[in-house]
């Protein structure tokens, strides 16, 4: 059941309030998975987002290899992808099975850590391919975790975003927490923590908008200032 989103609801909670209720969400969400991860592996395994890689590929600066993170990477179908391509690819996931299969299916590197308590080396990363995964952050949390990936990229760096769009609701789908926004709310959001769009789409491609529910954004780093 989903909710409009409320700008001050939870940030007008008391700070020790608003951690509790982040981590009740986030525990939640991982809880799910922690359930499902055979399930969704072998539901998901054959999903073709090779647009969305392509799109990350593609806006990042300078000749390759590049150092990639899959930033929810779940059981690893994205990150063998860049490893066949060639690039050093880390993975991130919250959930404890998901990141041993997917070090199990990739022999990558992938490290376990909460959304909300990320510790990322700075200016490591030439690319972030965040696919399917921003929306599980809590609305409270989005900031912090936007601020993270920002300082984890290298100047130029890029950011990719895709993610089930709506009108701007938020809550929980059984135990999963979701955000759903719409692109002007999405790119305040990522503008805000200093990220300079370069292109977004809808997906699947090819389809009328009212059947493409995924919003991808593309950004970029400034290379200074």
């Amino acid at each position: 059941m989903s909710a409009p989103i409320d700008d001050d609801r939870n940030t007008a909670l008391p700070d020790d309030d608003r951690m509790r209720h982040i981590r009740s969400l986030t525990r939640s969400t991982l809880s799910h998975y922690e359930q499902h991860a055979q399930p969704y592996w072998e539901g998901t395994r054959d999903h073709d987002v090779s647009q969305n890689i392509e799109a990350l590929l593609d806006a990042i600066d300078g000749p390759p290899p590049y150092r990639i993170l899959d930033f929810g990477c779940g059981p690893g179908r994205d990150l063998q992808q860049f490893k066949a391509l060639g690039h050093e690819a880390i993975g991130l996931d919250g959930s404890r099975a998901f990141a041993e299969l997917a070090r199990q299916y990739t022999a990558c590197e992938v490290w376990l850590q909460d959304f909300i308590a990320l510790d990322l080396p700075e200016s490591f990363f030439d690319g972030v391919f965040a696919n399917a995964s921003l929306f599980h952050t809590p609305r409270a949390a989005l900031q912090e975790v936007l601020a993270a990936l920002h300082g984890t990229l290298k100047p130029g760096g890029v950011l990719f975003c895709s993610n089930p769009r709506g009108d701007n609701q938020e809550g929980l789908n059984g135990l999963r927490y979701g955000c759903y926004y719409d692109y002007d709310t999405w790119h305040a959001q990522v503008s805000g923590a200093g990220f300079a769009e370069i292109r977004h789409y809808y997906r699947p491609p090819g389809l009328p908008r009212d059947q493409q529910p995924w919003l991808a954004t593309v950004w970029r780093k400034p290379h200074s200032g």
